[in-house]
């Protein structure tokens, strides 16, 4: 799998003389992170950073830039050009004079440099920092421009301005940036090159600025990269209208096509017969591609469910018994896929999670094996993020701290590579300090069912520890409102 790494640098809270607050580049830098690491982007952050904040980060995301990979460095906030050289301010630049600035700002040929040595295939700069800058009427020096100025790409990287050398950019009225923002509508774009991404970034700002910020860029970058990659174009076992089903065309005179039909409605009367059709005899006649959207609407079913669907899962072995075993592997990889995949072939946010843990049972049997395999490289493939690949069959250890209350054992903590992954996800349940925090009381297997679901990993591969240690018949009190989140 492809390393990605980022450094994003978002400074607005600036301090230093002559320079003024910025509104919009913290909030920039927040969700460009969020954004990245959904795209699988290991994050070095800087908010509101001093100058030797800035150095300090630049060094720790040097070393993990990974050979082969992808490296990234966002920066929103001041920044300007001195004699043709362009400087990304800290919150604590000294901006009383040209020579103050060079040296307590971070250079961007800096950045390039770490970039242009490192051994990573993909380089990418995004700088929005272009904001009109007080201080250039105060200086009187004719080698200060307004804006950036433009620079050289060494191979294999591609840097983004948020508007023309020269010129200047909008800190935006809303919670981003213009720039910022209107990356933010485009990055998502499936199986989009990234300079397709920036093209229509541009487009976006220049509409919002009545053409007055025209956004540039400079690449020499040898390969495609997108951001966000689907199963469309990374799974060629299956046809394109099967990985994305809503393309999938219903024809009433085909018998399989009849039952995915009745196992689409929601109505439990229609679903339950038109499982009783799915035989090994039946199945063998039936192309893969059409039995991977059976599978699919199997699973659909069952998630919902559908006793016959739910059934038909419990006891697949059973079910298939008699089916050649590529027309097996074709339905099986159509149930595991609509787990994680959506109608369009992209990763859902939430999985379908009802039948989880039955499917994955199925793990057990290497006939499977196959399946398996194509789901854990799928969900590679198109950058999903789990603590764990569903598929890959490895063990997840986690540790649960609890603190003995009154009323029992509350948990305070769940770690995973000593991360505390529990956090407060719904803020109503927000209390102050010295307040009770309300609990429900459940039993340690409720618990590790509940969690094994949220952490998306097989029941029978999750390992929890307790500290302090519990006894079996011991319950645990689970706090309202917070969960498990790699947000």
């Amino acid at each position: 799998m492809q390393q990605r790494t980022a450094l994003v640098i978002g400074n607005a809270n600036y301090v230093g003389p002559n320079t003024i607050k910025l509104k919009n580049p913290v909030n920039d830098a927040e969700a460009i992170a969020r954004k990245l690491k959904k795209y699988n982007f290991s994050i070095t952050s800087v908010l509101d950073g001093t100058f030797a904040d800035m150095r300090t980060a630049l060094n720790n995301f040097q070393s993990t830039i990974k050979p082969q990979g992808v490296a990234l460095v966002f920066f929103a906030g001041h920044g300007i050009q001195i004699d043709g050289e362009n400087f990304l301010f800290a919150c604590d630049t000294d901006a009383s004079g040209e020579g103050q600035a060079k040296y307590s700002s971070l250079s961007l040929n800096q950045i390039i440099d770490v970039l242009d040595r490192s051994k990573a295939d993909t380089k990418i700069v995004i700088l929005d920092a272009c904001r009109e800058n007080p201080f250039v009427t105060t200086w009187h020096r004719s080698g200060i421009n307004r804006g950036l100025a433009s620079i050289f790409a060494p191979r294999g990287t591609i840097i983004a301005f948020a508007t023309s050398p020269g010129q200047v950019a909008a800190d935006g009225l809303a919670a981003n940036g213009t720039y910022t923002g209107a990356l933010l509508q485009h990055i998502d774009a499936p199986d989009t090159p990234i300079e397709t991404v920036f093209k229509r970034t541009r487009n976006t700002v220049a509409a919002n600025t009545a053409g007055k910020q025209i956004t540039w860029e400079h690449t020499s970058l040898a390969g495609d990269f997108y951001f966000n990659t689907s199963a469309i174009s990374f799974v060629t076992t299956y046809a394109a209208s099967s990985i994305a089903d809503s393309l999938f065309v219903l024809d009433p005179g085909k018998t399989s096509h009849q039952i995915i039909r009745g196992l689409k409605t929601i109505d439990w009367y229609t679903q339950n017969p038109a499982i009783g059709r799915v035989t090994p005899a039946f199945a063998n006649t039936v192309k893969d591609e059409t039995l991977f959207v059976l599978g699919r609407n199997i699973y659909q079913a069952a998630h919902g469910g559908a006793r016959s669907a739910e059934a038909f899962i419990q006891n697949f072995v059973d079910k298939t018994s008699g089916m050649k075993s590529e027309k097996i592997r074709a339905l099986l990889d159509g149930i595991i896929f609509e787990i994680f995949f959506d109608s369009k072939g992209e990763l859902r946010e939430t999985i379908k999670g009802n039948m989880f843990d039955e499917v994955f049972e199925l793990q057990k049997f290497a006939q499977f094996k196959d399946s398996f395999e194509f789901i854990a490289s799928t969900l590679i493939g198109t950058h999903g993020d789990f603590y764990t690949v569903p598929g890959k069959g490895h063990t997840l250890s986690v540790t649960v701290v609890t603190k003995t209350e009154k009323k029992g054992n509350i948990i305070t903590g769940v770690f995973i590579d000593t991360v505390n992954v529990f956090r407060l996800t719904d803020p109503e349940y927000a209390v102050e300090d010295g307040e009770p925090t309300l609990a429900r009381s459940i039993s340690q297997d409720v618990f590790e069912e509940q969690l094994a679901k949220d952490l998306i990993v097989p029941q029978r591969l999750l390992q929890v520890r307790y500290t302090p240690a519990l006894q079996p018949s011991d319950k645990i009190r689970y706090p309202y409102g917070w969960g498990v989140s790699k947000k």
